[in-house]
């Protein structure tokens, strides 16, 4: 298995764990991350996004899928089963994620969904009005 493969691996099986700590450990102190909701956040700015899933997902279940990874990127499919804690109610949501790597850490993640999918079942009614919104 290629290091940033076991990289991976070790990520997503620290977020089953709700290790936050040893997910913000797999990034590069210049990492970026990008995804539907948080833009640009730098490496501090990420492992705090980690740690405010991890604590406020009280009953989030993780599954992952489809990891590969070389030198120089990487990619794995995960699906988040979890409570939207404003509205209490129950979202699955299917992430594609995508790594680049730099000295055997994380240096940009970027995971695709498709938010209106999201907001509908975070939200409801809502959620489904944000989606034409075209937000």
């Amino acid at each position: 298995m290629h290091p940033n493969e076991a990289l991976i691996h070790t990520f997503y099986q620290a977020f089953q764990r709700k290790d936050y700590e040893t997910m913000k450990q797999c990034y590069h102190p210049d990492a970026v991350f990008n995804d539907e909701a948080f833009r640009d956040l730098n490496a501090c700015e990420t492992g705090k996004m980690w740690e405010m899933l991890v604590k406020n997902g009280k009953d989030l279940e993780l599954e992952y899928s489809g990891v590969k990874a070389d030198d120089q990127q990487g990619k794995a499919v995960w699906v988040a089963r979890y409570t939207f804690s404003k509205a209490k109610r129950k979202v699955v949501n299917r992430i594609e994620a995508a790594f680049e790597f730099q000295d055997g850490k994380i240096i940009r993640h970027t995971d695709r969904f498709d938010f209106y999918k999201w907001a509908r079942q975070a939200l409801g009614f809502p959620g489904l009005l944000l989606g034409w919104s075209g937000f």
